[in-house]
């Protein structure tokens, strides 16, 4: 008898050497195969035959499907749903934010001759912005009265670094307007306002509209509801600004009657004299001689400092 281990194992015994069941794999299976070589890396990926590394498609995906990039140097197409991002050169220049001329600042401004209120305004800029915005402010009061051209360039030089800053906004549209730049004043305050929701400015920015040659926007703004949120200061100031408007339209008398007003029978306010010699000069423009002088003589009374030619005109 044949030794028990020398016997051929019968191809429907169905079971291995060992007794164990079988697991329907091939003989020496113990995993289906990967199908790669011995001597491969995991992720290599297998070759066959008549593959070639130049007719691959890019990382990106075919480079045939729509919106595929086949140029990178020509940025991304446009059917591309990433967008298209043109190179630096073609960029707008326009969203290139200019460079501007700042006017040299005194060695003995120090910023620190600023107001209190304004200087914690400053507070959310670096240290070293807040204290270059607050030297060019100094300079704006420095020159608004003997060289409004400069203290203009000042205030725009303020507003380039701190242009987020609605007291820097305004301050430039003030200069501006004092130096006879309506319509960038108009802009600057306007800005302010929107930063601000502040209408202190108001009646200058319907006067910019006047300088612009519109003087029915002018009496828009004096009849729009941001009036009713004025101090009585800058509420007089309107009706002045309102006044000279319908004098650019030709309606004198309409002029006239815009200015009568309680305020006028007012002696001791700082507007008071302004009120006064408003109303003097609609009379005279009006053709109202001797109404115009009489005004003009409490003009006279109030005008200690000689601030206007009153004392002039009333002796006409």
């Amino acid at each position: 008898m044949n030794d028990r281990n020398e016997r051929p194992r019968r191809p429907e015994d169905g079971r291995p050497e060992d007794g164990r069941p079988s697991s329907g794999r091939p003989a020496g299976s113990g995993r289906p195969s990967s199908g790669r070589p011995s001597n491969s890396r995991p992720g290599d990926r297998p070759s066959r035959p008549g593959d070639r590394t130049e007719q691959r498609p890019g990382r990106g995906g075919r480079d045939d499907r729509a919106g595929a990039t086949r140029n990178v140097s020509d940025g991304r197409s446009i059917s591309d749903p990433r967008g298209f991002r043109p190179t630096p050169m073609d960029r707008d220049p326009s969203r290139v934010r200019p460079r501007i001329f700042e006017p040299d600042i005194p060695e003995h401004v120090t910023g620190e001759e600023l107001e209190k209120s304004v200087r914690a305004e400053l507070l959310s800029l670096s240290v070293e912005n807040a204290k270059v915005v607050a030297r060019h402010m100094v300079c704006v009061n420095l020159y608004m009265d003997i060289d409004p051209e400069l203290a203009h360039k000042h205030a725009t030089a303020a507003a380039y670094h701190a242009g987020r800053l609605a007291v820097v906004r305004e301050t430039a549209g003030y200069a501006a307007y004092r130096a006879g730049h309506y319509e960038i004043a108009l802009k600057e305050l306007r800005a302010a306002n929107r930063i601000s929701g502040d209408v202190t400015a108001w009646p200058v920015m319907a006067d910019c509209e006047r300088g612009l040659g519109n003087p029915l926007k002018a009496l828009k703004m004096a009849g729009s509801p941001e009036v009713s949120r004025l101090a009585k200061a800058e509420e007089i100031e309107m009706r002045i600004v309102a006044a000279g408007a319908r004098r650019d339209l030709g309606e004198l008398e309409a002029a006239v009657v815009t200015l009568q007003c309680k305020e006028l029978q007012n002696d001791r306010e700082p507007w008071s004299l302004r009120i006064k010699y408003a109303y003097a000069d609609a009379l005279d423009a009006s053709g109202r001689k001797e109404e115009a002088r009489e005004w003009f003589a409490k003009c006279v009374l109030l005008d200690e400092e000689e601030e206007t030619d009153a004392a002039e005109r009333a002796a006409e």
